[in-house]
């Protein structure tokens, strides 16, 4: 039994770090690397993909809506030719980025607000698909299930990567509770290292009201910007271990 542990990294900007990049590439096995449009700069990018390389990390690109101020939080209202232009513009510039350090984009996952509003938004959907077909069409694409944005990849002919999410509470419908609301994030290490064995196990989450949910994921998110990140993944990565569940990328 397996399952692909992912990460958000490549998010420090101007040297400011926002997460240990470097110890989380120990534990994950798929990294999914700011593009500079919610944080990171070509600096910090480059050195998380050096590191995801050496550490043979399949690289993915997180690209956002254009809002550092937000971190990328904010949903904003592009035409969808405005979106699928600075979504490919990521994804060019973020493999540009890798070819140099040993490395390529593998797959797609779009970041924060965005990755959240393609779960109901079809215009912004098939935005974000147009753009990673105009890149190539063999790039997944990693995405919530149930959202609208599988339907519209699936029907584009792009490989869809379903994804749970080890630290973020879910609500009864499969969406994710927001961030400024209780029970958004999860953080006892027991409890996030279960989630995960549960999702790699009967492809289930719980949600906050105890309702199960059928994922079929085939990766889980642990979030490198949250307090205690890397604990809270050693934990994971320990309780898999005792389960015999290896941690191994989709592709």
């Amino acid at each position: 039994m397996t399952i692909d542990l992912n990460a958000d990294l490549g998010e420090s900007t101007a040297g400011n770090p926002v997460a240990d990049d470097a110890a989380m590439l120990t534990m994950v096995s798929s990294a999914n690397v700011a593009t500079g449009f919610h944080a990171g700069d070509p600096h910090s990018i480059s050195r998380t993909l050096a590191d995801a390389a050496t550490a043979n990390v399949v690289v993915g690109a997180h690209p956002a809506y254009h809002d550092p101020v937000a971190f990328g939080r904010r949903f904003v209202d592009y035409t969808p030719g405005e979106l699928a232009d600075e979504i490919l513009y990521q994804i060019g510039a973020l493999d540009a980025l890798a070819r140099a350090r040993g490395t390529k984009v593998s797959y797609v996952k779009p970041h924060g607000a965005l990755y959240n509003t393609i779960v109901t938004h079809a215009a912004h959907a098939r935005a974000v698909v147009d753009a990673i077909k105009a890149f190539s069409g063999e790039l997944p694409v990693m995405l919530l299930p149930g959202s609208v944005a599988v339907d519209i990849a699936e029907r584009a002919g792009l490989r869809v990567i379903r994804e749970a999410f080890a630290d973020r509470g879910y609500n009864p419908d499969g969406t994710l509770v927001p961030r400024r609301e209780p029970h958004a994030v999860m953080h006892d290490p027991a409890e996030v290292a279960a989630r995960v064995v549960q999702v790699a196990t009967s492809g289930s989450v719980t949600a906050i009201d105890g309702t199960t949910l059928k994922v079929n994921a085939e990766s889980v998110c642990v979030h490198g910007d949250s307090p205690g990140s890397v604990e809270l993944t050693r934990s994971i990565v320990e309780r898999l271990g005792a389960e015999g569940i290896e941690i191994r990328s989709f592709l």
